[in-house]
């Protein structure tokens, strides 16, 4: 049964280039809320910090907040894109992703032999390549520019090359950034009824998003994030009507400096 835990979930990214003394200070100083030193003092920062929460099969779950608080990292997290450095995250089923257009593309190869690529990943024989191809081919509406290599596509190409791929399978686990809402509306009109089947079809999904029609429309639960922590965490209308009562939020913790 699929089902996605985090006990003590912590992301920290090191910033390399803050060597000297005088420099490390301030930026402590001034952003102590996300920045600490570790163990090997070096300065790092706290883009998700000591994430607890649940997400069963039948659930819809918005990730909400302000830019920077954490929505996309901590579904590039749940995608196995970032290892976490505390806590634990165990995720249960097969995971499709509507993260970031070229992920997982190879800018040197055609939009034809990605789609081929991308079934060999997915473990599949080469009758479900051929049909994988088939399908993106024509739902992508690329024509003739799907043998060209994908790194001569304009961001809207990226995007219907990326959206066919992901939308022609069927995932136990659907991650989504708002990315797919990016493209023309020739072709969003027709996203839009094959994102709602896949919607319905995966056992959990959770998107990240700014906005709150979408989360009223798909979702069933909302947590908020602010400043790498989860600070509301229940159903869509008693976090959304917070936010937009604009209800204070609890003082962050600043992130704890080691060594």
């Amino acid at each position: 049964m699929a089902s996605i835990v985090a006990d003590g979930l912590t992301i920290e990214f090191p910033l390399y280039h803050v060597a000297a003394r005088s420099l490390k200070k301030r930026l402590l100083a001034k952003a102590a809320l996300r920045v600490r030193t570790d163990e090997s003092n070096r300065v790092v920062v706290a883009a998700l910090r000591d994430l607890n929460f649940t997400i069963g099969r039948g659930e819809r779950v918005a990730l909400v907040g302000s830019n920077g608080a954490g929505k996309t990292t901590l579904l590039r997290t749940l995608a196995g894109i970032y290892e976490p450095v505390g806590g634990e995250l165990t995720v249960k089923g097969e995971i499709g992703s509507l993260i970031d257009p070229g992920a997982g593309m190879d800018p040197d190869s055609t939009g034809r032999e990605n789609i081929r690529l991308r079934g060999l990943y997915r473990g599949m024989d080469d009758a479900g390549i051929a049909a994988l191809e088939a399908d993106a081919a024509t739902f992508s509406g690329l024509g003739e520019f799907l043998d060209v290599p994908t790194r001569g596509y304009s961001a809207g190409m990226s995007i219907r090359l990326a959206f066919a791929m992901a939308t022609a399978m069927s995932p136990q686990i659907l991650l989504m950034d708002e990315w797919f809402m990016a493209g023309d509306a020739d072709f969003m009109g027709k996203a839009e009824e094959r994102l709602a089947s896949l919607v319905k079809g995966a056992d959990i999904m959770v998107i990240a998003t700014h906005d709150f029609g979408i989360v009223r429309r798909w979702c069933t639960r909302a947590i908020r994030l602010n400043a790498g922590r989860i600070v509301a965490d229940g159903p869509v209308e008693e976090v959304l009507g917070a936010m937009e009562a604009g209800t204070p939020l609890p003082a962050p913790e600043p992130a704890k400096a080691e060594g």
